[in-house]
């Protein structure tokens, strides 16, 4: 029975090594990538989204005051028989107003709703972080001891076989 192990090969941990340390690279910038998406989705959807739908409800609501103005001038004239064209243009208009304000409702839910739903899944991409930067970075460290004890035994010279006396 020996009494010494055979190591043959150091370059697999080695090899394994660095393929961790290229893989927590990579998973820290898919992890910035998901925190920035995040980021800008809560500014768009708080910020840009607001504003756009009020600039639409006030040029909707615009359209539709200029829309049932010509619809009363077409009444009110007497070269207008029937005013079916404005009738059309008033309900086109108060259609889309319609639109613009369920748009803004909807993104003040949505505004309202983001961090209660987006938050439990930002902390589990957090804690992935942590374990990237804690716990793997530990296993690095302790691939490269490994790596220098096992390096180690291999240099020491073997004790010669003991002779039975």
């Amino acid at each position: 029975m020996a009494d010494q192990a055979r190591i043959s090969n150091l370059d697999s941990i080695e090899a394994f090594r660095a393929a961790l340390i290229v893989f927590i690279n990579k998973a820290r910038v898919t992890l910035d990538s998901v925190q920035d998406s995040v980021k800008k989705t809560r500014g768009w959807l708080q910020s840009e989204q607001p504003a756009f739908w009020a600039t639409q409800v006030r040029q909707r609501q615009n359209k539709l005051d200029q829309a049932q103005q010509e619809l009363m001038t077409a009444r009110l004239s007497e070269f207008v028989d029937n005013p079916t064209f404005q009738q059309m243009a008033v309900r086109k208009a108060r259609a889309a107003l319609e639109e613009a304000q369920e748009g803004a409702k909807r993104t003040k839910a949505w505004g309202r709703d983001f961090d209660r739903t987006i938050d439990p899944l930002a902390r589990k991409v957090d804690s992935l972080r942590d374990y990237l930067d804690n716990d793997l970075a530990k296993a690095v460290a302790y691939l490269v001891e490994i790596q220098k004890i096992l390096q180690s035994y291999n240099e020491t010279p073997s004790a010669p076989p003991s002779s039975p006396t």
